[in-house]
């Protein structure tokens, strides 16, 4: 459309696109619902159905399936229901989290419905949502409308667009009328993309494109091809298949002991299925699972809204972040960064206030004015007479007006290029603002003369006879608290990467202003061109600043990251960030106008203009694997333990000392809520967890602890006179006592975590003394001297943990 006149487009458009029927309008509206999913099904309740059934799809429920039917089989339907019972609660609660999330999102996008003003032919202009538009629809805009559609521009009067949301430049374009054959999209002058903002003038444009046929809509599914990262669960899967063996390799072993002892085949199997409901984990998912509600939660009191819980995993091996200059390090804004004098007879910054149509004192409509104005003091001896507003077309505003001392001035700023060729003195110092363009300022050239008392200078005429006074320098504006969020990044071990289409010096003054070093390694868009994939990642992995990134690049930039082995995340606010955004580890959209592209593609989205809470995300993420870490330490720990406790009952005693019921009470009910309580919790200290070496040493070290813990307390009833109910009663007590006294040790600190562990011990000393119910669990009452034995064990449980070979990180 852009290669074709405005008349030949629009020409085109009404002969091929008849005008819609009210059915092609309702068609309209469906697929624009159709691609916000989040709204129909929240309404109607289908979607929390789908998300009870995808949390179910998880690495253990067969696992758990396959332990409930084996309780089943040999006779337990209690237990199986209990079994049961730990799945489902545990889709339950995923499943509303996610559902609450997505709700949240949709939230957000309410906020953002657009609205167009469409042309009637013939008729008034009316306002409709921006969805019902269809190709070849004519819309009016004007200064501060966001563009609702792709659209070829048919008139316009000094229309000027920010665009920063698909290319990254702050800068406004300016727009034409005329055809641009073979020019890229960034350079399509005549026409307007959905997603861009008018900053000044008026248009009409003919749509040619609307939804995922825009040049912004692309770009989401461009970031929806590309899969999401994995979470927790992945690490989780691997945990499984690693207990796996463990727990079918344990029930044969001990169905075998047992059978070789002479136990009855039945019995022999019984206690096989324990040992293989004992080395199941059940509460693994949950506790994974409300860790990362936990944490989503906490997060969300900070403004940052976790579309996707498990992707703050990634927020936990975070080392290095990716931020999109404009817009996001940046507001958007030009501010004046840089003035060279080259006349002293009128400050070069007063003169290009002052050379600003109205008072100084009144908001301009153009930016540059704007920010000129800001720049400047408050300037009372000045009284404006005329003035003439900036227009693209004419390249430079001007005013006439007398200063304090009776003196009048013809004050003019504006390209360089137009005003330096009116200027007679002056024009030699042009290489100040040469020198600044290649710094990558946007220049604005400023002249002037005195005028005569008689004098009455047509504005809109040729300007000649004009002195040179100097140059203005404008940039971006860096938002606040950027600095502070670089600074903390860097202090806790994660290195910024700032990508922009900046010339490669202004983009390292800017880094050096916003926190990076001064040595800060700058790459260029140029230099990754010539590389193929390895050689960016060889480029990249030492850059702190990437310029002259053209917008396609920013994706090259975070897979040539991930390729060097860095974690990453991407921080965006544009449609041009959308496929980085969900190429990297962890995507994160900023809320910005005309971000819906980058939060629908990202994994969280801030929901607030401070960035800063990028570092509470970076700190969350680290102790969410620290809480995990810790929950699957008691979990799989403590079964480790009872599994080799076990195996070491039957061999010593021809069949395991508890029971498969007495082992899912241990595991539902002693060992689950206190691991979902370290699991929700932050950790005493901060630090970092990994779920490999280190984890797996703490897992083996709580499951030898928990072993001579239980071992201990089942010897001391078997060397004194009772049942066997009696000593299989004091096991499950030491096995039980020994977990939570490590625990204990590891989060004192937390009142939850010791109110549950305490709950949990004294629901346990009330099952056990409590006829009926302990009878239930294959228990029996007991006395003090059982109670000492049961303490003994314990307390050597306790002590060996201390121990420096079988210490774990708490």
């Amino acid at each position: 459309w852009h290669a074709l006149t405005a008349d030949e487009a629009l020409r085109r458009l009404r002969s091929t696109t008849p005008e819609p029927t009210s059915l092609d309008r309702s068609r309209a509206a469906i697929a624009a619902a159709a691609r916000l999913p989040v709204f129909a099904p929240a309404r109607y309740g289908a979607g929390l159905v789908a998300d009870l059934i995808d949390e179910l799809d998880d690495p253990l429920t067969p696992v758990l399936a396959l332990g409930a039917l084996a309780s089943a089989v040999v006779g337990s339907p209690v237990d199986a229901a209990l079994v049961a019972a730990a799945t489902g609660l545990n889709a339950f609660v995923g499943g509303v989290q996610r559902f609450r999330g997505r709700l949240a999102l949709a939230g957000l996008r309410e906020d953002e419905r657009q609205q167009a003003r469409k042309v009637r032919d013939g008729g008034p202009t009316v306002t409709i949502g921006a969805s019902d538009l269809v190709p070849g629809d004519t819309i009016a805009l004007r200064a501060g409308d966001v563009v609702p559609a792709d659209a070829r521009l048919l008139e316009l009067t000094d229309l000027e667009v920010d665009e920063s949301a698909l290319t990254g430049e702050s800068l406004p374009v300016a727009k034409q009328v005329e055809p641009t054959p073979d020019a890229p999209p960034t350079e399509r002058h005549c026409m307007i993309f959905a997603g861009t903002t008018v900053v000044s003038g008026e248009a009409t444009a003919v749509v040619v494109a609307v939804g995922d046929d825009t040049l912004s809509g692309r770009a989401v599914n461009l970031a929806a091809r590309t899969p999401p990262s994995e979470g927790i669960q992945a690490r989780l899967r691997e945990l499984t298949r690693s207990a796996l063996p463990l727990t079918l390799g344990g029930g044969a072993l001990v169905t075998v002991l047992s059978a070789i002892r002479g136990t009855r085949m039945r019995d022999a199997v019984a206690g096989g299925v324990a040992i293989a409901v004992a080395a199941v984990p059940e509460g693994l998912p949950l506790v994974a699972t409300m860790a990362q509600s936990a944490a989503a939660r906490r997060l969300s009191t900070r403004g940052i809204l976790v579309r996707s819980p498990r992707a703050l995993e990634a927020l936990g091996r975070l080392d290095t972040v990716c931020f999109d200059k404009t817009g996001t390090l940046t507001e958007n804004r030009l501010r004046v960064a840089k003035v060279e004098e080259v006349d002293d007879a009128v400050p070069t910054l007063t003169a290009a206030a002052r050379a600003c149509p109205g008072d100084n004192g009144e908001r301009q409509a153009h930016v540059t004015d704007q920010a000129i104005v800001d720049a400047a003091r408050p300037d009372q001896g000045w009284e404006q007479e005329s003035a003439l507003p900036f227009e693209a077309s004419r390249g430079y505003s001007a005013a006439v007006g007398r200063d304090d001392d009776g003196t009048t001035w013809l004050l003019v700023k504006g390209a360089p290029e137009v005003v330096l060729r009116a200027c007679d003195t002056g024009s030699d110092g042009a290489r100040a603002g040469e020198a600044m363009a290649d710094e990558g300022l946007r220049v604005i050239a400023v002249a002037g003369r005195t005028v005569a008392g008689d004098e009455r200078p047509a504005l809109d005429g040729p300007l000649e006879h004009l002195r040179l006074l100097g140059f203005v320098g404008l940039s971006d504006s860096p938002r606040d608290g950027s600095e502070t969020l670089v600074r903390g990044l860097r202090e806790a071990g994660v290195a910024p990467v700032m990508l922009t289409g900046d010339h490669p010096s202004t983009a390292r003054a800017i880094a050096v202003a916003l926190g990076w070093p001064a040595d800060t390694t700058v790459v260029t868009g140029e230099e990754l061109a010539q590389r193929d994939r390895s050689g960016r990642a060889e480029l990249v992995a030492g850059a702190g600043v990437i310029a002259r990134v053209a917008p396609e690049q920013k994706l090259q930039v975070v897979e040539a990251l991930r390729a060097a082995g860095r974690v990453t995340a991407m921080v965006g606010d544009g449609v041009n960030d959308a496929a980085a955004i969900r190429a990297a580890n962890v995507g994160i959209g900023v809320r910005a106008k005309s971000s819906t592209a980058a939060r629908t593609a990202a994994d969280i989205a801030l929901t607030e203009d401070d960035l800063t809470v990028l570092l509470e995300a970076v700190a969350e993420g680290r102790a969410l694997w620290r809480s995990v870490a810790d929950a699957v330490t008691i979990l799989v720990g403590g079964n480790v333990g009872e599994v080799g406790f076990s195996v070491l009952g039957a061999l010593v005693g021809g069949r395991p000392p508890l029971s498969t019921r007495q082992f899912l009470l241990v595991n539902l009910m002693t060992d689950l809520f206190p691991a979902m309580a370290v699991a929700v919790t932050r950790p005493d200290e901060d630090g970092t967890a990994a779920m490999g070496a280190q984890l797996t040493r703490d897992i083996r070290n709580r499951g030898i602890t928990t072993g001579i813990g239980a071992t201990t307390a089942w010897l001391a009833g078997r060397l004194t006179p009772g049942t066997r109910r009696r000593t299989s009663t004091m096991a499950l007590c030491g096995l039980v006592g020994t977990q939570l006294a490590q625990t204990l040790r590891g989060r004192w600190r937390s009142p939850l975590v010791v109110g549950t562990a305490v709950g949990s011990a004294v629901a346990l000393g009330v099952v056990v003394q409590t006829p009926g119910v302990s009878q239930f669990f294959g228990c029996t009452p007991l006395g003090p001297f059982a109670w000492a034995g049961v303490g003994s064990g314990v307390a050597t449980g306790a002590a060996a943990s201390l121990l420096p070979p079988l210490r774990y990180r708490p």
